[in-house]
Protein backbone atom coordinates (compact mmCIF):
# COMPACT_ATOMS: atom_id res chain seq x y z
CA UNK A 1 0.00 0.00 0.00
CA UNK A 2 1.19 3.43 -0.78
CA UNK A 3 0.10 5.92 2.13
CA UNK A 4 0.69 9.92 1.51
CA UNK A 5 1.12 12.08 4.68
CA UNK A 6 -0.61 15.84 3.44
CA UNK A 7 -1.37 18.98 5.05
CA UNK A 8 -0.63 22.06 3.38
CA UNK A 9 -0.76 23.95 6.67
CA UNK A 10 2.41 23.90 8.21
CA UNK A 11 3.90 22.35 11.41
CA UNK A 12 0.88 19.78 11.66
CA UNK A 13 3.00 16.90 12.21
CA UNK A 14 3.53 14.81 8.92
CA UNK A 15 6.91 13.89 9.43
CA UNK A 16 6.48 12.81 12.54
CA UNK A 17 2.97 10.57 11.75
CA UNK A 18 5.28 9.56 8.24
CA UNK A 19 8.41 8.12 10.49
CA UNK A 20 5.97 6.89 13.52
CA UNK A 21 4.26 4.23 10.94
CA UNK A 22 7.42 3.35 9.25
CA UNK A 23 9.53 2.35 12.27
CA UNK A 24 5.95 0.63 13.52
CA UNK A 25 5.42 -1.64 10.51
CA UNK A 26 9.15 -2.07 10.00
CA UNK A 27 9.05 -4.00 13.56
CA UNK A 28 6.25 -5.74 12.38
CA UNK A 29 8.31 -7.51 9.47
CA UNK A 30 6.76 -5.02 6.84
CA UNK A 31 8.97 -4.49 4.10
CA UNK A 32 8.73 -0.29 4.09
CA UNK A 33 9.57 2.33 2.34
CA UNK A 34 9.84 5.95 2.90
CA UNK A 35 10.04 8.68 0.18
CA UNK A 36 10.50 12.59 1.30
CA UNK A 37 9.40 14.66 -1.27
CA UNK A 38 9.58 17.81 1.10
CA UNK A 39 12.96 19.81 0.56
CA UNK A 40 13.48 20.19 4.08
CA UNK A 41 14.38 16.21 4.26
CA UNK A 42 13.28 15.40 7.60
CA UNK A 43 12.07 12.03 6.66
CA UNK A 44 15.50 11.51 4.99
CA UNK A 45 17.24 12.72 7.97
CA UNK A 46 15.11 10.10 10.37
CA UNK A 47 16.07 7.22 7.78
CA UNK A 48 19.53 8.14 8.11
CA UNK A 49 19.47 7.89 11.74
CA UNK A 50 17.99 4.80 12.03
CA UNK A 51 20.59 3.47 9.73
CA UNK A 52 23.34 4.60 11.50
CA UNK A 53 22.15 4.39 14.76
CA UNK A 54 19.70 1.67 14.84
CA UNK A 55 21.17 -1.03 12.45
CA UNK A 56 20.46 -3.81 14.28
CA UNK A 57 16.34 -2.80 13.99
CA UNK A 58 14.72 -3.57 10.59
CA UNK A 59 15.85 -1.86 7.32
CA UNK A 60 13.66 0.75 6.03
CA UNK A 61 14.54 1.96 2.48
CA UNK A 62 14.41 5.43 2.21
CA UNK A 63 14.24 7.74 -1.71
CA UNK A 64 14.28 11.80 -1.89
CA UNK A 65 12.39 12.12 -4.88
CA UNK A 66 10.63 14.52 -7.09
CA UNK A 67 9.77 16.04 -10.82
CA UNK A 68 8.81 13.19 -13.52
CA UNK A 69 9.98 10.53 -11.75
CA UNK A 70 8.01 10.43 -8.96
CA UNK A 71 5.34 8.53 -10.80
CA UNK A 72 7.36 5.51 -11.46
CA UNK A 73 9.60 5.06 -8.58
CA UNK A 74 6.43 5.13 -6.48
CA UNK A 75 4.91 2.30 -8.62
CA UNK A 76 8.25 0.64 -9.07
CA UNK A 77 8.43 0.38 -4.74
CA UNK A 78 5.02 -0.42 -4.27
CA UNK A 79 5.27 -3.23 -5.98
CA UNK A 80 8.80 -4.49 -4.07
CA UNK A 81 7.74 -3.11 -0.46
CA UNK A 82 4.35 -3.89 2.21
CA UNK A 83 4.11 -0.47 2.64
CA UNK A 84 5.18 2.92 1.11
CA UNK A 85 4.88 6.18 2.86
CA UNK A 86 5.52 9.34 1.11
CA UNK A 87 6.25 13.06 3.12
CA UNK A 88 4.72 15.62 1.03
CA UNK A 89 5.93 19.38 0.98
CA UNK A 90 3.21 21.89 2.39
CA UNK A 91 2.50 23.40 -0.74
CA UNK A 92 0.02 21.96 -2.88
CA UNK A 93 2.79 22.06 -6.10
CA UNK A 94 3.02 19.29 -8.42
CA UNK A 95 4.87 17.14 -6.57
CA UNK A 96 2.28 17.02 -3.87
CA UNK A 97 -0.32 16.19 -6.09
CA UNK A 98 1.56 13.49 -7.44
CA UNK A 99 1.81 11.41 -4.73
CA UNK A 100 -1.64 12.36 -3.61
CA UNK A 101 -2.80 10.78 -7.03
CA UNK A 102 0.07 7.69 -6.46
CA UNK A 103 -1.90 7.03 -3.16
CA UNK A 104 -4.25 3.94 -1.58
CA UNK A 105 -4.82 6.22 1.01
CA UNK A 106 -3.84 10.00 2.15
CA UNK A 107 -3.53 10.83 5.81
CA UNK A 108 -4.27 14.33 6.85
CA UNK A 109 -2.88 15.03 10.32
CA UNK A 110 -4.84 17.97 12.19
CA UNK A 111 -4.20 19.85 15.29
CA UNK A 112 -7.53 20.37 17.49
CA UNK A 113 -7.60 24.02 17.01
CA UNK A 114 -9.60 26.65 15.03
CA UNK A 115 -6.41 26.94 12.72
CA UNK A 116 -5.27 24.21 11.51
CA UNK A 117 -8.72 22.96 11.20
CA UNK A 118 -9.71 25.37 8.78
CA UNK A 119 -6.69 25.46 6.75
CA UNK A 120 -7.14 21.57 6.29
CA UNK A 121 -9.64 22.04 3.98
CA UNK A 122 -7.41 23.37 0.30
CA UNK A 123 -5.90 19.69 1.06
CA UNK A 124 -9.61 17.98 1.58
CA UNK A 125 -10.09 19.60 -1.91
CA UNK A 126 -6.96 18.23 -3.31
CA UNK A 127 -7.62 15.17 -2.43
CA UNK A 128 -10.79 15.07 -3.34
CA UNK A 129 -9.61 16.61 -6.92
CA UNK A 130 -7.56 13.17 -7.28
CA UNK A 131 -10.53 11.25 -5.84
CA UNK A 132 -8.09 9.52 -3.42
CA UNK A 133 -9.47 7.89 -0.37
CA UNK A 134 -8.71 10.48 2.98
CA UNK A 135 -8.11 9.88 6.72
CA UNK A 136 -7.98 12.89 8.95
CA UNK A 137 -5.77 12.11 11.75
CA UNK A 138 -6.62 14.29 15.37
CA UNK A 139 -2.93 14.80 16.23
CA UNK A 140 -1.24 16.72 19.20
CA UNK A 141 -4.54 16.39 21.18
CA UNK A 142 -3.70 16.78 24.83
CA UNK A 143 -3.66 13.97 26.86
CA UNK A 144 -6.55 12.46 29.42
CA UNK A 145 -8.63 15.83 27.47
CA UNK A 146 -11.94 15.77 26.09
CA UNK A 147 -12.06 18.11 22.79
CA UNK A 148 -14.52 20.29 23.07
CA UNK A 149 -18.10 19.79 21.15
CA UNK A 150 -17.32 22.96 19.02
CA UNK A 151 -14.12 21.82 17.81
CA UNK A 152 -15.28 18.52 17.06
CA UNK A 153 -18.23 19.74 15.15
CA UNK A 154 -15.51 21.53 13.18
CA UNK A 155 -13.78 18.53 12.37
CA UNK A 156 -16.72 16.57 11.37
CA UNK A 157 -17.63 19.56 9.16
CA UNK A 158 -14.87 19.02 7.02
CA UNK A 159 -16.52 15.98 5.34
CA UNK A 160 -13.64 13.58 5.61
CA UNK A 161 -13.31 10.27 8.04
CA UNK A 162 -11.78 10.52 11.15
CA UNK A 163 -9.36 8.31 12.34
CA UNK A 164 -11.02 6.51 16.05
CA UNK A 165 -7.26 6.66 16.96
CA UNK A 166 -5.77 10.21 18.00
CA UNK A 167 -1.89 11.22 18.75
CA UNK A 168 -1.77 12.64 22.24
CA UNK A 169 1.09 15.47 23.02
CA UNK A 170 3.56 12.92 23.87
CA UNK A 171 7.37 13.31 24.42
CA UNK A 172 8.21 9.64 23.42
CA UNK A 173 6.94 10.77 19.71
CA UNK A 174 9.65 13.09 19.75
CA UNK A 175 12.36 11.16 21.50
CA UNK A 176 11.83 8.03 19.31
CA UNK A 177 12.60 9.65 16.23
CA UNK A 178 16.24 11.10 17.46
CA UNK A 179 17.50 7.20 17.01
CA UNK A 180 15.46 6.77 13.80
CA UNK A 181 12.75 4.38 15.46
CA UNK A 182 9.17 4.84 16.43
CA UNK A 183 7.79 4.95 19.75
CA UNK A 184 6.70 1.80 19.83
CA UNK A 185 10.15 0.01 19.56
CA UNK A 186 11.91 1.86 22.09
CA UNK A 187 8.45 2.29 24.45
CA UNK A 188 6.65 -0.62 23.41
CA UNK A 189 4.40 -0.39 26.42
CA UNK A 190 3.53 3.15 26.87
CA UNK A 191 0.57 4.99 26.03
CA UNK A 192 2.11 6.06 22.74
CA UNK A 193 3.05 3.23 21.59
CA UNK A 194 -0.75 1.87 21.76
CA UNK A 195 -1.75 5.06 20.25
CA UNK A 196 0.34 4.14 17.33
CA UNK A 197 -0.34 0.81 17.07
CA UNK A 198 -3.25 1.57 17.25
CA UNK A 199 -3.52 3.85 14.28
CA UNK A 200 -1.49 1.51 12.27
CA UNK A 201 -3.95 -1.41 12.63
CA UNK A 202 -7.25 0.77 12.11
CA UNK A 203 -5.20 2.31 8.50
CA UNK A 204 -5.16 -1.79 7.49
CA UNK A 205 -8.18 -2.09 8.30
CA UNK A 206 -9.75 1.16 6.32
CA UNK A 207 -7.75 -0.87 3.07
CA UNK A 208 -9.26 -4.19 3.26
Amino acid sequence: MILTIAQQKGGAGKTTLAAQLAGCWAARGRRVAVVDIDDQGSLARWAGWRAERSPNRPAVTMRALSGWRLDGELAGLGREHDVVIVDTPPEAENDARRAVRAADLVLVPVQPNPFDVGATRPTLDLVRAERRQVLLVLNRVAPRARLAQAMIDAVAALGAPVATTRFANRTGFAASLLDGLAVSETEPRSAAAQELEALADEIERSLG
